[in-house]
């Protein structure tokens, strides 16, 4: 095996060393030093690139415990799949929650498509269009689950979520999509009316790509 020895400013070294293997390989360097947190991957002909690696990063959780909305802003454009988690969550009336996407001109606040519905006694269920909902809620019910929105083509989100109301075992349900003109970077969890107010529990994002 064939070695390359690189010596620094001190007693130490670098060392690459090539495989016995038969036959040659070449790989040729970007001429760029990338950006912080990318990977060096090849195109399978030799030619290595940096590029964004896959990784699942948590946000900063948020009480939910006042205001009409919370929002997720910064979401890098690499990113495939964000998640929405609550924990304890509960509003102060009986507005469903609403979950908007939005992109650097801001949020979208029509044009989604989709329903939700909740399990438990005669809640029944909804289509909606200004934003991801289960539809039905009760003043003081803690919500806790997942809310998935995942992208399926260019700026085509879909979103599905089940969470659980700790009053009369209710079960909240949703789904839908929404096709953005730009890149998601944010996103705002609400009430339909928007006038109800969170007032317990915690809120966080996760996203990956």
């Amino acid at each position: 095996m064939s070695k390359l020895r690189l010596t620094g400013s001190t007693s130490g070294f670098t060392e690459l060393t090539a495989p016995a293997v038969a036959g040659s390989n070449t790989l040729t360097l970007p001429t760029s030093n990338g950006s912080a947190d990318q990977a060096l991957v090849t195109n399978g002909s030799g030619t290595l690139s940096f590029a964004d690696r896959g990784r699942m990063t948590l946000g900063t959780s948020v009480a939910s415990t006042s205001g009409t909305s919370i929002d997720f802003t910064g979401i890098p454009s690499y990113v495939k799949r964000v998640t929405v988690i609550f924990a304890g969550v509960s509003l102060s009336g009986s507005s469903a929650f609403l979950i908007q996407l939005g992109t650097s001109s801001g949020f979208v606040t029509t044009g989604y498509s989709g329903g939700g519905s909740r399990l438990a006694g005669s809640g029944g269920s909804t289509s909606f269009t200004t934003g991801f909902s289960p539809n039905n809620n009760t003043a003081a019910t803690l919500h806790s689950g997942n809310i998935l929105i995942t992208n399926i083509t260019g700026n085509t989100w879909v979103a599905s979520g089940v969470f659980g109301g700790d009053s009369n075992d209710f079960t909240f349900m949703l789904g839908g999509f929404r096709a953005l003109s730009a890149t998601l970077d944010r996103v705002r969890i609400t009430t339909v009316n928007g006038t109800d107010t969170f007032d317990a529990g915690s809120i966080n994002i996760m996203y990956e790509g």
